[in-house]
């Protein structure tokens, strides 16, 4: 990891209003952190820790499912700012269907349904930051 690189980061931490970033890359993990406006970027580094948690993990009720953001960026609701939103609460989605989109490095990632069901809870608002691990959506599976 390069002095560059880091700054990189933190340029993007300044461009997403972000006081806190996470990056693990060549087996080196790194977090910079920013208390308030004024104060510089903290760098500390670690060992890589073990495998990050999955995307959708089971809450107390074992049937909702939540689907949280893999990488820091801007979420969109729909695809088009005057278009309908991919989903809202109660909408019924299948296995694979779009959800979101998360605008990371000028790049639009479509975030999509791990599972069929019905969704409960929308985590974000349009044009809002997530961090890493921010829950998006809670989707209650369909049975069988």
């Amino acid at each position: 990891m390069y002095e560059q690189e880091i700054r990189t980061y933190a340029g993007l931490m300044d461009e997403l209003q972000l006081t806190g970033l996470e990056v693990e890359a060549e087996g080196v993990r790194f977090r910079l952190e920013r208390m308030g406006a004024p104060a510089a970027p903290v760098v500390v580094s670690a060992p890589a820790a073990a495998a990050a948690p999955a995307a959708a993990k089971a809450e107390a009720d074992s049937d909702v499912v939540e689907v949280t953001s893999p990488m820091v960026g801007v979420f969109y609701s729909a695809p088009a700012e005057n278009a309908e939103p991919y989903v809202t609460v109660g909408s019924k989605v299948k296995k694979g269907d779009v959800l979101c989109i998360i605008e990371a490095m000028k790049l639009m990632n479509e975030i999509t349904a791990e599972c069929d069901g019905t969704i409960v809870d929308i985590g974000a608002g349009n044009n809002q930051v997530v961090d890493y691990g921010h829950v998006l959506f809670r989707i209650r599976k369909e049975r069988p």
